[in-house]
């Protein structure tokens, strides 16, 4: 029976978390928005009669949400019924789980949402904690970096949906939220956790978001043992190496398809770490780049001969996935959208999420998928329900099976959902090895 419930902004941050928690020990199921978990889960949901039967072998429940970028009444909205639907299921902790770049925007969703989860809970207060070592990620002194560049100075500056102005934590964090934004600094997480328990006890952080340092995964850990108690934490999936599952050494799920299965890279993410996996591969993998001009004059034509593509690539080299990809250098970016017409990163989505849904009835049985809104998009064509969390790939990242329904068939097929910024360089070569 779960007792732990996340609730994530997007696909690739379910998956990123849900990866953490089964290294941690956790048997952990990725359920595809709220009523995924409780169909039609509604404000007085307090236990649902087919709880023991679903949900015995699960320990954690991550709900996906796509609800980064969404209106913030929606994204508030959508967070509300997955905690309501996770209470319903036995879930009596909450994490809500965002990027480990802080994405958003000045207005949210990060405040908005972690100010309704509280009020959902009753509690009074929690933790921030974007760091993830692992990836990069720290905080110090309540900034931000990304590997040595403070946030605003990394790539997520340019970020086309969230471009990050601020490296200070707790001066993106106040104009979203109607609670006290505090800090807590690196000197009082090192001296322990009855100190730094003793700090959040204080006060000043009595009803507060407080923003706590941690540069490494010691720290990671001192903060997960101070907040044991805690009915709602926030973070990135880096928090998650404090915790401890009842079941380490059965949590992982085996693969659904065999070396020899089809498979097929589709990267729509922009980002300068996709961009340079896309490079690597170029000279790897057989490959072809969304033509937007193409896909707007006549969409099913332009996915239909993506398509047919990949489908000849597999019939010559069935062990070389072909990569789909929208961009490898900046130069491939659209700087001009037609008038009237929808947004590249719209269209991109939109096309390899057809091209997913034909390329798995086709015979698909291995996806890795790159990029947020795309892995989002990608799993909303397959219908998929839920992810069984598998063999991990790199930080944040792993296979997961699923079960998928794109047209009438329904199929068991390897799915892999990679943020943009996450990955060696090579992930989209290597990535099949894992799959044994």
């Amino acid at each position: 029976m779960p007792t732990l419930g996340a609730i994530a902004d997007d696909f690739t941050g379910a998956t990123d978390l849900a990866t953490m928690l089964v290294a941690r020990g956790f048997r952990t199921v990725v359920a595809v928005g709220a009523d995924a978990v409780v169909p039609s889960a509604e404000p007085d949901v307090r236990e649902a009669p087919d709880v023991p039967d679903r949900w015995a072998a699960v320990d954690a429940v991550v709900v996906a949400l796509k609800s980064r970028t969404a209106p913030v009444a929606e994204a508030v909205e959508e967070s509300r019924r997955a905690l309501r639907a996770l209470r319903a299921i036995g879930c009596r902790r909450f994490y809500f789980k965002y990027c480990s770049t802080f994405d958003s925007t000045p207005r949210g969703n990060i405040g908005p949402v972690a100010d309704a989860l509280l009020a959902e809970t009753g509690e009074r207060r929690t933790v921030v904690v974007p760091s993830f070592p692992a990836t990069g990620r720290t905080v110090y002194r309540g900034r931000l970096f990304v590997h040595d560049d403070l946030l605003d100075e990394s790539p997520m500056r340019h970020h086309p949906l969230t471009p990050m102005l601020d490296s200070r934590v707790d001066r993106l964090l106040r104009p979203q939220t109607d609670h006290p934004v505090t800090r807590i600094g690196l000197d009082t997480v090192r001296a322990g956790v009855a100190r730094l328990r003793a700090a959040l006890d204080d006060e000043a952080h009595a009803d507060a978001l407080t923003v706590v340092d941690a540069v490494d995964d010691e720290d990671l850990r001192t903060i997960a043992a101070a907040t044991e108690d805690f009915g709602l934490v926030t973070g990135a999936a880096g928090l998650a190496v404090g915790l401890t599952g009842p079941h380490p050494d059965q949590a992982r799920a085996r693969p659904a398809s065999g070396p020899r299965d089809p498979g097929v890279v589709l990267a729509g993410s922009a980002s300068a770490a996709t961009r340079a996996q896309v490079a690597h591969a170029l000279g790897r993998l057989p490959h072809r780049r969304l033509d937007l001009t193409r896909l707007r004059a006549d969409f099913d034509t332009a996915v239909a001969d993506l398509t047919a593509f990949v489908r000849d690539r597999w019939a010559h080299d069935p062990a070389r996935p072909p990569l789909i990809y929208a961009v490898a250098a900046p130069e491939d970016l659209e700087t001009d959208t037609p008038a009237g017409a929808e947004t590249a990163s719209t269209l991109v989505e939109r096309a390899l999420a057809a091209c997913a849904g034909a390329l798995v009835d086709a015979g698909a049985r291995r996806l890795l998928v790159a990029g947020g809104e795309t892995s989002g998009a990608v799993v909303s064509a397959l219908r998929a329900r839920t992810l069984a969390i598998g063999a991990p790939i790199a930080p944040g990242v792993a296979w997961a099976r699923a079960e998928v329904c794109p047209s009438d068939a329904t199929h068991t097929v390897d799915l892999a959902l990679k943020s943009g910024n996450f990955g060696g360089t090579d992930i989209f070569t290597q990535a099949w090895e894992q799959l044994v």
